[in-house]
């Protein structure tokens, strides 16, 4: 994410954390207890989109029940050491994790998460957001369209690489899904979050990459460094009319959204699950948020529990079938 687009991000964030009229009714169990602080554990970096959804609910928490409420992000390990650290936090309602696709589909790709199953190993709570994947391609190189890319990356595909932001993101399954469905083979090279695979590509070092919009449309709309080749999604953005869909690209069928959401040590008491996840469809439907969220191509979700857990399940069939079919080895 650029400097610019993590600051329009952050402060839109911001200003939509408006006072809020502090709850004297907290769960039936005394949760939340004045004196006590909740931690917001991102396991990423400061500036994502994950960061900046887990401290807006962060602040809302803190707004709503009267409690100190603190965001601390806990990189490393590719979202595991941050996320084993909820797994491992007491269920009383005072350490949540505020995370993304990544967390579901981690033992997937990790070696080291084989021994965590995201779906009875924390308490989901809710979807935040989503946002829609785009794929840009280096700006220096001559082929301008997807069917240019694709025969480019047939006829030479050692002079060819995929940018991926992080193993298990969303930009890693949809490049998968990219390559199987174009027929190509080329190197995917792993990079430590968007940023610094969007400097290799802004510098001609890789040639591909497919991330969130909200991260690399800026640059690509800008076209001096980076050109983008579609949005994977069913329409054109209205913030970005310009860039095709996938399918207008030559690549029907090629849609792909990162998503982001809140989680909680497993076996949280039911009252206090379910006033943390009113509060996140509360929050994710207020206007204000959707409006200013969308400016920044993340689109609010506002669902129950259950909604969730079956939108997680339906997400890990997916990653499941699309890394069985390439024979894709945890590493």
């Amino acid at each position: 994410m650029t400097l610019r687009r993590r600051t329009f991000l952050m402060s839109s964030m911001a200003a939509i954390a408006a006072p809020a009229l502090v709850s004297s009714a907290g769960a039936q169990s005394g949760w939340p207890q004045r004196g006590r602080t909740l931690r917001m554990i991102v396991p990423w970096p400061a500036g994502a989109a994950n960061d900046a959804l887990g401290r807006l609910i962060a602040e809302r928490l803190q707004q709503k029940f009267g409690v100190a409420a603190v965001t601390e992000n806990r990189v490393g390990g590719a979202g595991l050491l941050g996320t084993k650290a909820v797994v491992q936090a007491d269920p009383d309602g005072y350490t949540l994790l505020a995370s993304a696709f990544n967390t579901a589909v981690m033992p997937l790709v990790l070696k080291a998460a084989a021994d965590f199953n995201p779906e009875t190993d924390l308490e989901v709570l809710g979807r935040t957001a989503v946002a829609p994947l785009v794929c840009v391609m280096s700006a220096s190189l001559p082929q301008k369209t997807l069917p240019e890319v694709i025969a480019a990356a047939k006829a030479e595909p050692s002079k060819w690489n995929f940018a991926i932001s992080s193993l298990g993101s969303a930009g890693h399954l949809a490049t998968i899904d990219f390559l199987r469905r174009a027929g190509v083979n080329i190197q995917m090279v792993p990079y430590r979050g968007t940023q610094p695979a969007l400097q290799d590509i802004m510098g001609g070092n890789v040639q591909l990459l497919i991330d969130p919009s909200f991260a690399l449309l800026p640059a690509a709309l800008d076209g001096s460094r980076v050109r983008a080749l579609g949005i994977a999604t069913k329409e054109r953005s209205v913030l970005a009319p310009s860039v095709p869909t996938m399918a207008e690209a030559g690549m029907p069928g090629f849609e792909f959204q990162s998503w982001y959401g809140i989680w909680a040590p497993k076996n949280l008491p039911a009252d206090i699950a379910n006033a943390i996840s009113g509060l996140i469809q509360e929050t994710m439907a207020d206007p204000e948020v959707v409006q200013r969220l969308r400016t920044t191509l993340i689109e609010p979700i506002s669902e129950s529990r259950e909604a969730t857990r079956a939108f997680i399940r339906s997400d890990i069939v997916r990653a499941t079938e699309l890394l069985r079919l390439v024979d894709f080895q945890p590493s």
